[in-house]
């Protein structure tokens, strides 16, 4: 068990920190759509996803990501690693409002992409210069991470009468 090499404070420490608030966290995706790209004659096939995801602490602010699903024998039983090929698209779809304080680059959905080792994070922030919120996916591994991501922007924009709140003003720490 991992806990039996730490000293008495390095465990208290651990604990400690183990009762800190996490960040809220997007629920469960809307899966919207797919789209097969690989047939397969016994098996699921293979897929592109779309999937739909509103920001937990932004409302009025919703992405949608593509990713690439495998089928087959080890798709169906969860043990195939997805590529990191996922790309992003975030709006303004309603008035947007901060129900809370968020840091820069603090993550707003994850999921794991293999059975250990690989995750899925799109991640949030501010350009207060442009009052923009911007948002961003990329996969990463234990050992190694992935180059690949993908970025999208949200301009933050009046609706309706409201003037467009500060996203700055938002921004913890």
């Amino acid at each position: 068990m991992w806990l039996r090499g730490l000293t008495g404070y390095a465990l208290a420490a651990g604990l400690a920190l183990t009762a800190l608030p996490a960040p809220v966290r997007a629920e469960e995706p809307d899966r919207i759509f797919d789209k097969s790209t690989v047939w397969r004659p016994l098996t699921p096939n293979d897929k592109l996803v779309v999937y739909g995801v509103d920001d937990p602490v932004v409302g009025g602010v919703a992405c949608w990501y593509t990713q690439p699903e495998k089928g087959g024998i080890k798709g169906t039983l969860g043990l195939a690693e997805d590529v990191s090929d996922i790309s992003l698209a975030c709006r303004q779809v309603g008035p947007v409002q901060f129900k809370d304080k968020f840091k820069q680059g603090e993550v707003v959905f994850s999921e794991r992409r293999s059975l250990i080792f690989k995750s899925m994070q799109i991640v949030r922030g501010c350009d207060a210069k442009r009052n923009a919120l911007i948002y961003m996916v990329y996969s990463d591994k234990v050992i190694q991470g992935s180059p690949k991501n993908s970025t999208s922007a949200v301009p933050l924009m009046p609706w309706g009468t409201e003037p467009p709140p500060k996203c700055a003003d938002s921004l913890r720490g």
